[in-house]
């Protein structure tokens, strides 16, 4: 297994990507706006070039999105 990928990855981050800690910060805005069918890419696109890329991020979005989801059914 090869370090490269990841290294790539890392010199090629999205200059909009922000931060985990702004992404905990707002992520239930963003979700509700997701639900909502808001177009995130374009309201939130720090959030959205950091959900791309963050594996532990993706996991707090996908969850909160399912559960979110669930309350509004």
């Amino acid at each position: 297994m090869s370090a490269w990928p990841d290294l790539e990855g890392f010199l090629t981050t999205d200059p909009l990507d922000v931060d985990c800690d702004v992404v905990a910060a707002v992520l239930h805005v963003y979700v509700e706006q997701v639900l909502a069918g808001a177009d995130v890419a374009t309201t939130m696109p720090g959030v959205a070039a950091h959900l791309r890329v963050c594996s532990p991020c993706i996991d707090d979005y996908e969850g909160l999105l399912a559960l979110l989801a669930d309350e509004q059914a």
